[in-house]
């Protein structure tokens, strides 16, 4: 069973070592989200400090899965835009399942959930990135989104080749 939470700012808190594990995870097994091998462990954590302040501030909302024993095994974020000609939109950033269950529907519970808190919230189109021909675009496609370009060369995955970055949009209903 998966359990679905959005983080409050104390929540937030409480859960920055489990997120820094997490992250961790992803990036040790392959996932181009930001970070690149090696990885210095205080850069990770201040990352998640620095969600925990956009949380806190309204600039950010984070949801996370946990498994019903509690573990936590995946996350995902909403950044809305912050100009005034953006606030239908918002960006979904560093969707996160960890290595050993992918693959199991946990990406696709938290994208779903990313939709529905989005339209709770006004935004009627949301956009996010992933690295060109990676899991991440089976998992877009899947759940609707619509790819709109790829700029080759555009970011470093962990092992430190250079790759495409693939582009994606969905229109909420």
């Amino acid at each position: 069973m998966i359990v679905l939470e959005w983080l409050t700012p104390d929540a937030v808190d409480n859960t920055l070592p489990e997120l820094a594990s997490l992250l961790i995870d992803a990036v040790e097994s392959g996932a181009s989200i930001g970070y690149t091998l090696p990885y210095n462990p205080a850069d990770i954590e201040s990352y998640w400090q620095g969600v925990a302040t956009a949380v806190r501030a309204g600039h950010k909302w984070l949801v996370i899965a946990r498994l019903g024993d509690g573990t936590l095994v995946g996350t995902a974020q909403i950044e809305p835009a912050g100009k005034a000609n953006g606030r239908h939109r918002a960006e979904v950033q560093k969707v996160i399942v960890t290595s050993r269950l992918r693959k199991h529907g946990i990406g696709t519970k938290l994208m779903h959930a990313v939709e529905d808190f989005a339209r709770t919230q006004g935004r009627t189109l949301l956009l996010l990135d992933t690295r060109a021909n990676d899991a991440g675009e089976r998992l877009y496609t899947a759940c609707g989104w619509t790819k709109f370009g790829v700029v080759p060369e555009y970011a470093y995955s962990p092992d430190g080749s250079i790759e495409g970055t693939a582009f994606y949009y969905k229109h909420l209903t």
